[in-house]
């Protein structure tokens, strides 16, 4: 039989499917995953599709390991200094500028 893809999946979700497929989860970071309902699955082994044997135990895992998907969408620190006021206007002097930096 094939592993099914657990991964996205809500714990709750992903018991149910491996129950209709005929595996066994294993949850390393989550001692208490039985009662475990909203997390979501972030790796899972063996991988997708691989052939295993009925009653096979497949590994999933909530939380991404060290280096592994940081920096995404988060949080984002102001850039220091910050860039110039006005952009593309800056760059180039208006016509009739009083103030021109390049010779007219």
């Amino acid at each position: 039989m094939r592993v099914p893809r657990l991964i996205g999946l809500m714990a709750m979700d992903a018991r149910e499917a491996a129950k209709q497929q005929g595996v066994l989860l294993a949850a390393p970071d989550r001692p208490d995953f039985h009662h475990t309902v909203v997390d979501y699955v972030v790796r899972q082994y063996p991988q997708p599709g691989a052939e295993v044997p009925r009653g096979a135990v497949v590994t999933v895992w909530f939380d991404l390991g060290e280096g592994e998907g940081g920096g995404g969408a988060g949080v984002r620190e102001p850039r220091v200094p910050p860039p110039p006021r006005g952009g593309m206007q800056r760059e180039l002097d208006e016509p009739g500028d009083p103030y021109a930096v390049s010779p007219a």
